[in-house]
This record gives C-alpha cells, structure tokens and sequence, in this order.
C-alpha cells in the first residue's frame, strides 16, 4: 500500500482528492514522466481504455492531456474490458497501458489501474516512484493541453482474439447465463460465447453509465443463480465491472468458490501435464482445502499477498502459468499477462468438454475446509506482534491445527478494521478458534463497536 496506489491501482469515489480531472492529470504527468525515466530518447506510446462509468471518459482524457504533456502519443481504445488493454499494449508493442476503472465498485468510484511495457502491473516500488512524480506535477494554469491521440475500437480484436480459444460452435446445444454487470465486457463476452455457437441469456447488458455493478455482476450473484434455474441452463458467468473477474454458478445455481475454481484448474492442468513446475499460485486468503487437494494430485500451492499483481509477480519468480484469487482474478500467463474472466470462462468450458461431466460434479474434487471468519473495527492499527494476547492466541491456534487447518490475522488494507480467519478440517475447533481471535483481539486493540 503507498501513499495513492491501493492493491489493485488507485481508486476512490469520483470527486474526491484522488478521483478528478486535475489528480487525473497529474497521474498522466507523472507515468509519462516516469517512462521517460526508464526509456530516455524514445519515442514513446501508450494505451488507455476504461469501463462504462459516466466519469471514465473525462477521467481518461484528462490522464491523455497528462501523458501528451511529456510527449506520450497515445491510442484511445474505448470501452473495453481491462485485459483487452494489455493485450493491446503487447499487440501494439506499446509502452505503458492505463484502465480507467473501479473494477467490481458502485458506479459512483473510478480509478486507474496501470501496466507497464510488459503488460503487467507495476511493481510496488515503480508505484511509489509515480507517487513522487505526482507530488511534483502540477495542473496548468488556465485550459489543460490540446488533446492528442488516436482512437481505436479495442472491443473487436479482442473479441477476435478470444473466439480463437475455442472452436467454433463447441458450444452448439449449451445454454448459458451471462451477466455483464452493465460495465466494459456488454459487448464483448456475449458476442464470443455466441460464435462459440451458445445460446445466450443475458443480463446486467445495458450499460448507461450510472449503473455499472448495480444489482448485477461478480459482487451480487444471487440472480444469476436464480437465472440459471429458471432457464434450466448448462452455466452461469458473471463478470465485475471491468472484465477482469469472473464468478460462477453450476447447474444448479450454486455459486462455485473461487478457490472451487482455482483447484479445478489445476488438476485438470496437472492430469494433461500442463501445469509448469506443478505449481498454482494462490493467495493467503485461499481455502487449505485447495492446497490439500492439488498436492494429492501431485503439485503444490504457492501463496502470495492479496492483489492479482503479486499473484502475477510470483507466478513469474516460481514459473507457474495458473495462479489467481478466490475472489475470481485468475490468471493464465500461456495466455495473458493479467487476469481475465472471459479467458478463465473459456478454460472453465475447456475443462468441462474435456471432462463431459457437469460442473457440480467436477467441483467434488475440491473439498473445501470449513472456514469463519470476523472483522472488527479498530481505533488504531497498532502492529499485530505487538499485541502480547492476540499474538499467543495466533500462536495457540496454530499449534493445535498444525497441518490440519491455519489462521489469518492481519489489516484491512482500506479500511480500519482487523481481519480474521480460521480453518481446519473440524467446524467445532474452527469455531472455538475464531471466538479466542476475536476475544484476544478486544482485549489489546480499541475496538469499536458498530
């Protein structure tokens, strides 16, 4: 976490000191700034797309009037989903990429996520460097720079790109429910699944800039559920507002767990002898019973901090090509540099024409721990080593599971508030494990009460 720069970009409600076509511009400024630092005398370039929010278009021109300040020419693609504007930065051969966007957020945030030459997220120590270089740009007296840039519809190679990971009409006979979150993928994931030869049932398709994630997407997936039961379809796939996510539901309208996901992927990776290194990189917020049932098969789980960028820079350090979040950012590095949902879409449909079994069936081969969890608010986000109660209790916890279940304490990373998990393969110990955490916790931190 940096001084601007969250998990996933910057991000914050529209209007505030973050979210504004002034900071905008000094974002812009400052990336420029910093290419210039990294790449001295070239002739640079970059790509921007953003989502479907009512904000993005200024917030997206403000950011180019930035980077045109240092000499940056830059390609507008539109709307698109934010993994098509990495892929288009490689195909472009491109320098930096910007995604005006609030991902899986109310329509009322935006932000910028930011890839560099690579099309991968920054590391944390470029990011505190453009957080310098921010703090040393400042807006222009008077009218902002002319803008100047080419445009680019970065929905249709996209589109193009990813119906090539299937054949065609594979999907003749399947009936699916898609929901679009009314953001960046409206376009672009219905039409692919309809070349696929799905037939297609819709929602959240009607994008009008005030209702991106309203009710509809990866963050409320309870009608897509309820679809997929009254249209007796094969699949359900939701996706965030910016296209990088996805969350499932079989069959049956059950939602998939997304570590559910991340297992399936992996096994199947290992069965074909696919998975490099046979390792899957997860996260520390990832189900035990995930790292249980891929080493049976015959790999490992690696963990990273939260956040798609370091599950990327681990894949990358490991040589891993699957890795992702339970949250449902997964990645495919054969493939793409960051995660995409429609991608893991497409893998998931892979796996089961492979299988020929239906999705609930496949998903018994990833038993999940019984898991609590607790938040609580706190006055102050004094260090968890310091807190003589809480820090034995951690230690007591993980003595009596051993290898058989874990706990997670740690900070919210926006939010004043103390985060807990436990897991174990026993829901009574698991319970009695959490309701210490929480009384240790009360006991050394000001907790307040809600």
């Amino acid at each position: 976490m940096g001084k601007y720069f969250g998990t996933d970009g910057i991000r914050g409600t529209y209007g505030d000191p973050l979210i504004n076509p002034d900071f905008a511009y000094r974002f812009g400024a400052a990336a420029a700034a910093h290419l210039k630092q990294k790449l001295p005398g070239s002739k640079l370039r970059a790509v921007i797309g953003r989502d479907t929010r009512q904000s993005g278009t200024q917030l997206a021109e403000a950011i180019i009037r930035g980077l045109n300040s240092k000499g940056v020419h830059v390609l507008d693609i539109g709307i698109a989903p934010t993994p098509a504007v990495a892929r288009i930065l490689l195909e472009n051969e491109a320098d930096i990429g910007v995604a005006v966007t609030a991902s899986h957020n109310p329509a009322a945030d935006n932000g910028y996520k930011i890839f560099d030459i690579r099309g991968c997220k920054l590391s944390d120590e470029e990011e505190h460097v453009i957080e310098d270089l921010i703090d040393s740009e400042a807006v222009p007296l008077g009218e902002l720079p002319v803008l100047q840039k080419d445009t680019s519809d970065g929905a249709s190679p996209y589109i193009d790109t990813m119906v090539s990971l299937l054949d065609p009409d594979c999907l003749s006979g399947w009936k699916i429910v898609l929901d679009l979150a009314n953001g960046a993928t409206a376009r672009t994931s219905p039409e692919i699944f309809r070349r696929w030869g799905a037939e297609v049932i819709t929602m959240g398709d009607q994008p009008d800039g005030l209702n991106i994630n309203s009710g509809v997407g990866s963050e409320h997936s309870g009608p897509l559920g309820e679809a997929v039961l009254a249209q007796g379809a094969r699949l359900g796939i939701a996706h965030d507002g910016d296209g990088d996510r996805i969350v499932v539901c079989d069959e049956n309208g059950i939602v998939v767990e997304g570590d559910v996901l991340l297992g399936l992927f992996a096994l199947h990776a290992l069965k074909t002898e696919t998975l490099l290194n046979k390792t899957l990189v997860a996260t520390i917020q990832s189900n035990l019973g995930l790292d249980h049932a891929v080493k049976a098969a015959g790999g490992r789980v690696l963990r990273s901090n939260v956040g798609d960028r370091n599950v990327a820079q681990l894949m990358r350090s490991e040589g891993s090509n699957i890795g992702g979040e339970s949250s449902g950012h997964i990645i495919f590095s054969n493939h793409a540099t960051t995660g995409d949902g429609l991608l893991a879409a497409a893998k998931l449909i892979e796996l089961m024409l492979y299988s020929v079994k239906p999705l609930s069936k496949l998903c018994e081969q990833v038993p999940l721990f019984p898991q609590k969890t607790a938040n609580l608010k706190v006055a102050k986000k004094l260090p968890i080593e310091s807190l003589p109660t809480l820090s034995q209790a951690i230690q007591e916890a993980n003595n009596s599971f051993g290898e058989e279940g874990r706990v997670l304490v740690r900070y919210s990373g926006t939010e004043p508030k103390l985060r807990m998990l436990a897991e174990g393969r026993d829901l009574v110990g698991v319970n009695k494990v959490i309701k210490g955490l929480i009384s240790a916790a009360n006991s050394d931190l000001d907790v307040i009460q809600d």
